[in-house]
């Protein structure tokens, strides 16, 4: 399905189960089907709204590539084109920005947003964008096959990487270059690089709020992740023992777990 957000802009959705809304944000790496293996036990008792960003995917890709301010637009433009007044936002790594700039813009919109594996900090981003600088060399003079090598231990925990094996490495690999363009990955990572890095826009977020992390997560540490979770109005923190950059990736029905009992927990408090 494709939605219709404004002139010149389609957004490819996938839409199941029926609820309370959790729309996903992708982060730059991933497009709509990444999420169907990772949501199919929230969408039992929710509505998953999944989206591929403009510019990603099978949405409209525009001459010039969206601002953060746009994505933020687009987000608000798809639930109006679907007839849902408010949603739980669910993110991940630099989408954890995304949902942080839709709660700040949209209040009256937003429910609750999920953070799984933020790449906001509680002393600022630095720390995150030296990576995605280096993600971002890597694809330009490497490739993308180098780009996969390069951030797979950096994404993925050691459990897991242990688990898959090389067998694995390969299968993940093939999917990784299937998903997306060189093109669309230079496009996100270099608006990866922008925007408003403080940890003060935190305190103004008054949606509910959870911080899931994995502990074997090399971007953020459990400490860290529950200093960020502190840094909002009403936030909270939940750590996944063995769990990477993606958590949801790592153990998904425990993830989901976690999910649905906060949404449930911000409903019987509404």
């Amino acid at each position: 399905m494709r939605a219709r957000v404004r002139d010149g802009v389609e957004l490819y959705y996938e839409s199941t189960g029926s609820g309370p809304v959790v729309l996903t944000l992708n982060n730059f790496f991933m497009t709509t089907p990444a999420w169907r293996v990772v949501t199919d036990e929230l969408s039992v008792a929710h509505r998953v709204v999944s989206y591929d960003l403009r510019g990603h995917g099978r949405s409209s890709h525009p001459e010039t590539y969206p601002s953060w301010d746009d994505h933020a637009d687009d987000v608000v433009g798809l639930l109006d084109a679907l007839e849902i007044d408010k949603a739980y936002l669910l993110s991940t790594s630099i989408s954890t920005v995304l949902a942080r700039d839709v709660a700040l813009k949209y209040p009256d919109r937003v429910k609750g947003i999920v953070l799984a594996g933020p790449a906001l900090g509680p002393r600022g981003m630095r720390r995150h964008r030296l990576v995605q600088r280096a993600w971002l060399l890597t694809l330009e003079h490497h490739g993308m096959a180098a780009l996969y090598a390069h951030l797979y231990p950096e994404v993925f925990g050691a459990e897991m990487i242990e688990e898959l094996g090389t067998p694995g490495f390969l299968g993940l690999r093939e999917s990784f270059l299937a998903l997306s363009t060189k093109e669309d990955l230079t496009n996100g990572l270099k608006l990866a690089l922008t925007g408003e890095s403080s940890p003060d826009l935190l305190a103004r977020v008054q949606a509910p709020t959870l911080v899931v992390i994995g502990d074997d997560d090399v971007l953020l540490s459990p400490s860290g992740a529950q200093e960020l979770a502190a840094k909002f109005p009403d936030g909270r923190c939940e750590i996944m023992p063995g769990a990477g950059h993606l958590p949801f990736l790592d153990d998904a029905s425990g993830f989901q777990a976690l999910v649905a009992k906060f949404v449930d927990e911000v409903e019987a408090n509404a």
